[in-house]
């Protein structure tokens, strides 16, 4: 017996028939395993694991008996016939419809287990958001096509001819097609987001010039979904989608603005804001997220109650939100302590011919809390979400 088996394994025809019963036999288990699942929580612990070894041990004698079949070992009797009936029993329609039901079982999980294991940067940058993005809908796609090859494998084992029911699918398609302009709308628009990388999974967009806007949770060919600040989740179809907005693509700019009175010293107002901004710049923990040091700008408006006085910070995307934060709360310390005031409302009623000037007022505190405040460490760490006044420009 095993001089007969060294030669059967010499030849190569030998070796591909044994891996591919393995592959249908693992294919089988898995299958098996799925089944006895479902039917955990309705079987006790014991029958459950007696099922699974039993299933095992079937799976295991049947693909010696496949293999020993396949190696043509008849000077085995028992596992020779029990392989030939077997064969037999798989060569008609039921038993290929099994094994191309396990197979696309198998590649299925394989798709997902494949696709899970492709992990992201946890750093937002154009790399883990193309990846995140194109990790989706390489998956969606291939699990498709698992489905529509399984379908067709399976018609063709229960005698259903193929050929001519695509070529009859088609003509439908065809007609179908004039119906659903929408929808290949959709997917062509779809393909060249993703070929040009217009936006991702992950980034923050405006669609449709403020129409809605969020973070992009998910995106595929047909659809982009995006998450709302209040938690909505927006469906929209890519064929829809005639403008975006990406706050999010290669860097974002924090436009750090500070109003002032017209009776404070304006000179010494813009060295606060650039002492300020230096400050932010050049503190470590916040000094990472600048690609640029802050650019002064000055004085850029004239408001008819105050004077704005306005910087910029070229900042890693989506960092915009938590610096512009940090901005306002040390900005507003600085001020305080510079005793440069921060307008307030002012109105002017007038009764009769005489005018009467009424102003709002509030008594000045003491200087001791505000001198000891310090904007350098703040108390609560800046949250990274957008604000709710981006969902509504």
């Amino acid at each position: 017996m095993l001089d007969a088996l060294i030669i059967q394994l010499s030849k190569p025809q030998v070796w591909f028939g044994l891996a591919l019963t393995a592959v249908i036999a693992y294919a089988l288990y898995r299958f098996g395993r799925t089944l006895i699942r479902g039917v955990e929580a309705h079987v006790n612990r014991r029958l459950l694991m007696a099922l699974k070894w039993l299933w095992l041990l079937t799976c295991t004698v049947g693909w010696l008996a496949v293999a020993t079949h396949v190696a043509y070992l008849p000077s085995i009797p028992f596992l020779f016939e029990l392989g030939q009936d077997i064969v037999g029993g798989f060569r008609n329609s039921a038993g290929q419809a099994v094994v191309i039901l396990a197979l696309a079982l198998i590649a299925w999980n394989l798709i997902g287990s494949l696709a899970g294991r492709i992990v992201a940067e946890e750093e937002f940058n154009r790399r883990s958001v193309r990846i995140q993005t194109l990790k989706g809908v390489v998956e969606s796609s291939l699990k498709a096509v698992v489905v529509i090859i399984g379908l067709i494998a399976g018609l063709q084992t229960l005698g259903v001819n193929a050929t001519s029911l695509l070529a009859g699918v088609s003509v439908l398609g065809l007609a179908v097609g004039f119906g659903a302009q929408s929808l290949i709308k959709d997917v062509f628009t779809g393909f060249f987001i993703l070929l040009e990388d217009q936006y991702g999974v992950g980034d923050v967009i405006t669609v449709n010039t403020g129409l809605l806007s969020g973070n992009v949770e998910r995106l595929n060919l047909r659809v982009t979904a995006l998450r709302a600040l209040d938690g909505t989740v927006h469906i929209i179809p890519n064929g829809q989608i005639l403008t975006v907005s990406v706050s999010s693509k290669d860097w974002s700019r924090v436009v750090a603005t500070v109003n002032v009175t017209y009776t404070a010293n304006i000179n010494d107002a813009l060295r606060v804001l650039e002492a300020v901004s230096n400050e932010i710049y050049a503190d470590p923990e916040w000094s990472p997220f600048f690609l640029e040091a802050p650019e002064m700008q000055g004085v850029t408006q004239l408001a008819p109650d105050s004077v704005t006085l306005r910087a910029l910070f070229k900042v890693q995307p989506k960092s915009q939100y938590a610096i512009g934060r940090e901005f306002n709360r040390r900005i507003k310390i600085a001020m305080d302590q510079a005793a440069i005031e921060i307008p307030f409302p002012q109105r002017s009623l007038n009764f009769g011919g005489t005018p009467i000037e009424i102003k709002i007022t509030r008594d000045d505190l003491p200087r001791d809390p505000r001198d000891t405040q310090d904007r350098t460490h703040t108390p609560v760490k800046p949250s990274t979400t957008r604000d709710p006044e981006d969902d509504e420009s």
